[in-house]
Formats: structure tokens, C-alpha cells, sequence
């Protein structure tokens, strides 16, 4: 059924025209034409040692927003031209890669490697902005662990040390406040919980006064110092 593989790209076309009106099977086999021609040129590249070549089809992917094929390609290549303009500005693209395939974790790793090579970098700016970025598009909701969570508002707050202008500032604080509200969300979490097992085992009012205040005071400006402030006094009202 796949007798025309091995044909060349022209000769498979003439056999298509020529199968008469069928224009389901024209354009299944159209495209399976073209796949299959992608998908030799794209194993011929990662086969190729011509890196020059590879470094200017990793930027062809990127710019066509094939990203998985553009990170597999500078994986290679950054290591080949660390230390010239081509290896830096591979490394932030390898970065950018995994940023928009939301391999976040993976992304922000390379960022990282990237303004700690190049401290003064083309694009260390946006590298120390994406890297805190993609830890906050990766941290989880307030009822589970938050470690990342912590690292994610560290690593935005260096960027905002670092770049007090930057045109990212405003952005970077509304992830850093978000995030901040999450951490006192969890706190809320935790003292309503001390509230609502009571006098169980323990005084768990004290409990709740306890994390209550502590959330209070760690983030003054939260948006749930109302409801904070009131689980207090209940908590009190009941010891």
C-alpha cells in the first residue's frame, strides 16, 4: 500500500494528479507526502555536523513555533557555542522553548543557566523575568505544598531588585502579590481548620489565634486581613 515510498516529491505528485477525482484520498496523500519529507529533512538534520546549519533551522522552528524540534536541536548546539554571541542567544531560545511548550520547571532551569553564564547578557533581563515567571505559571493551589511557591516569589523579587525600571516591573509585582495571597490563603486554610476542630484533643483556638496572626503579620496588605481578623475573634470568644 506504501509502494510509492522512495519516489521523489514530483514523481509522487504526477501519481496523486493522475489518481482521477477522489479528493479525500488527494489530500490524505498530500499531506502524507509532505510529512514524510518533513520528517527525512528533520532526521537528516539531527544526523548533520554542520552546526552552523543546525543553529539556523533551531531558529526557523522557534520562529515557526515548532518548539519541540527547535529545544532538541539547541540542546546540542549549546554547549558546541557556549561563550560566542550564537551560544547565548541559543541558550535564551532553548529557555523560551520549554517556556512555550509549558515545560516549566525545565524552562526556568535554563534561564537560570543562562544569566548565571551571562551575568551581562543580551537577555538577561528577560532571563531572570522568565525563569520567575515559569515558576509561578508552575506553582500549585493554596491547599498543597507551597515550597515553589516561596521560590517563585524569590526569584521575581531578585528580578525587581536587579531591574527596578524594567518594563516587566509591573507585571513581576502582580505575580509576587498574587502568590503572597495564595501563602495566606493556605494560612487561613490552616487556622479555620484549628477553629473547627475546636476544643478536640487540645485547645485548638489558640491554634488558630496563633497562625491567624502570624499570616497577619507576615502579610499585612493581604485582601483577607478582614476575614482573618474576624476568625480571631471568634477563636478568642471561644477559648
Amino acid at each position: 500500500m506504501v509502494y510509492w515510498i522512495g519516489m521523489s516529491n514530483f514523481a509522487i505528485i504526477y501519481f496523486i494528479n493522475k489518481m482521477g477525482k477522489n479528493v479525500f484520498i488527494r489530500i490524505t496523500l498530500f499531506i502524507a507526502v509532505f510529512f514524510f519529507s518533513s520528517c527525512g529533512e528533520y532526521t537528516k538534520l539531527l544526523k548533520s555536523t554542520n552546526y552552523e546549519y543546525k543553529y539556523e533551522a533551531a531558529k526557523n522552528y522557534f520562529a515557526k513555533g515548532r518548539y519541540a524540534r527547535s529545544a532538541t536541536l539547541l540542546n546540542e548546539l549549546i554547549t558546541i557555542l557556549k561563550g560566542t554571541d550564537k551560544g547565548e542567544e541559543s541558550l535564551y531560545m532553548l529557555g523560551m522553548s520549554y517556556y512555550n511548550m509549558k515545560d516549566y520547571l525545565t524552562a526556568s532551569q535554563s534561564f537560570v543557566t543562562y544569566y548565571t553564564t551571562y551575568p551581562h547578557g543580551t537577555f538577561t533581563e528577560l532571563a531572570r523575568f522568565y525563569s520567575g515567571k515559569s515558576l509561578y505559571l508552575d506553582t500549585p493551589e493554596a491547599r498543597l505544598d507551597q515550597a515553589n511557591t516561596y521560590h517563585a516569589i524569590q526569584e521575581l523579587q531578585n528580578f525587581l531588585e536587579y531591574y527596578p525600571q524594567s518594563p516587566q516591573n509591573k507585571e513581576a509585582h502582580e505575580m509576587v502579590f498574587t502568590m503572597q495571597n495564595r501563602l495566606v490563603l493556605k494560612e487561613y486554610i490552616s487556622a479555620k481548620l484549628y477553629y473547627d476542630l475546636g476544643n478536640y484533643m487540645g485547645n485548638n483556638f489558640q491554634s488558630c489565634v496563633i497562625t491567624a496572626q502570624n499570616a497577619l503579620k507576615d502579610y499585612p496588605y493581604t485582601n483577607l486581613r478582614e476575614d482573618l481578623s474576624i476568625l480571631i475573634l471568634r477563636a478568642r470568644y471561644e477559648m
